[in-house]
This record gives C-alpha cells, structure tokens and sequence, in this order.
C-alpha cells in the first residue's frame, strides 16, 4: 500500500521524472504532485498534504527558500528533503534553519533519495543531515573566481573584450540586482566609463562573448551549471538574460 505521499519541486524535469518514474515503481511511495514553479508547490502542498516535500532551491515564481518559509510559517506537517545544485556552507545552513530534513548536492540518485526520506520519516535521522561529501567538496572563492570558473566552463576565453565588459556587468548586478532592468541607460554606460568606452561597444563585446560559448557548443555545461535545462541548441540568452541568470546564481549562493 503506498502510504507515503510525496510532492516533488524541482526546475530539473528530467530529474523530476527520474525520481516518479522511481517511486512509482516502490510500494509504499506515491507521488501526489511534480511542478518547477514554487507558487504551484505551494498550491500541491495545500492540497494534498504531504508527507514529504523534495525541493529545489531554484525554482519559478516563489523559490525554494520561499516554499520552506511558507511551511515554516504555516506549520504544516511535511518533512523537506532539499536536493539542489549548490553545496556552500552558507546555503546548506539556511536550508537546515529553515526546515531542512536533509540536503542533498546533485549528482543524486533516486534510490539514495528514497532511502533518505525512509530515514527521515522513521527518524533513523536525529534532526537534519547533509550528505557527507558536500562540505569537502567546495572551497571559498571570491566572487572574480566563481566568475572566471563559470566563464571557463561555458567557454568564453579572458582575451576577448566582453569577457571583462560581462565580469564587470554580472558583479554590478550581484551588488545591485535592479541594475538589470535598465541595462541600456545605466549598466552598460557604467562599465563604458570604467573601460574608457561607450555603451554601444559594450553592448556589441558582451554579445560577442555570449556567442562565442554558443558557438563552442557549451549548452550542456550551460545547463549543467545552472541546474536546469535552461536553453536548447542554438537558442541564446539576451545580454541582460544572461547576466541576470548568473547573479541569480552568485546571489543565491551568498545567502547567510
């Protein structure tokens, strides 16, 4: 009898099938809902009342940390397994603080998944866990070097003009998120002055950077840095499209 209830919210549909298609064949799992979009868990949430909650800290609309806030507030009986692209101290503690059963760094499988939530709801698990290896697997790193780490595995080489111009834009946007929504008027004229240039060549070098990844074929790892199949093929991120994903990202992996 499958007496286990389940939502899963993840922006990953791949790893949201592979989980259902997994605990559909258990006995005692039964997924009651799947969705990307955080305002859509909260509404499955609601409505079936799950005992388990598999969660993604990016998601659409309401994410993650927004969810566990919204069970946290509203006392609902679920426990939380987050299983998430980032495994920095400062995320993997907010989760904990926030409602976290156990923290998972993807690559997971989802046999591993079910035997955790077994743990949790059998309280083999005294309070919360992280999965072993996260915190040996990430070092402290100044927001330059995440950069130039993001940049070297999507494919944009340091020669080219927009490398810097795309740096300079992205940590702006970190310091100043509303920034990204005027671009044109206020975010490309500012690196323009730092860099002795004008907007427009800005603009141009940052556009050119962005293809070139495109160009190199880096989607997958493109994909695979952000957690969630992002764009397909040839398609490309607008320049403020992109700056404003990574942001996100850094933002997110900031968080105290």
């Amino acid at each position: 009898m499958k007496n286990i209830n389940i939502v899963i919210l993840d922006s990953s549909e791949e790893f949201s099938d592979e989980l259902k298609n997994y605990f559909d064949r258990t006995e005692d799992f039964n997924v009651c809902g799947v969705s990307a979009n955080g305002n859509v868990g909260i509404s499955l949430i609601n409505q079936f009342k799950p005992d388990v909650v598999i969660l993604n800290l990016v998601l659409s609309g309401t994410d993650g940390l927004g969810v566990m806030d919204y069970i946290k507030q509203n006392k609902l009986a679920c426990a939380i397994i987050v299983v998430s692209n980032f495994g920095d101290d400062k995320i993997i503690d907010t989760a904990i603080a926030r409602g976290a059963k156990y923290y998972f760094v993807k690559p997971v499988s989802a046999e591993n998944v079910a035997q955790r939530i077994r743990d949790v709801l059998n309280d083999k698990v005294p309070s919360y866990n992280i999965a072993a290896d996260v915190r040996d697997k990430r070092r402290v790193a100044s927001l330059d070097e995440k950069i130039s780490n993001i940049f070297i595995s999507i494919g944009i080489p340091p020669h080219i003009k927009g490398y810097q111009y795309l740096r300079e834009g992205i940590k702006m946007a970190v310091e100043n998120p509303s920034i990204i929504n005027s671009v044109t008027k206020e975010l490309y004229p500012e690196i323009g002055k730092k860099f002795a240039t004008t907007a427009s060549k800005v603009e141009r070098a940052i556009r050119h950077a962005i293809e070139v990844a495109w160009n190199r074929g880096r989607v997958d790892a493109i994909n695979a840095i952000f957690g969630v199949r992002v764009y397909i093929g040839s398609e490309r991120p607008t320049n403020s499209e992109f700056i404003a994903l990574v942001a996100d990202k850094l933002i997110l992996e900031d968080l105290i």
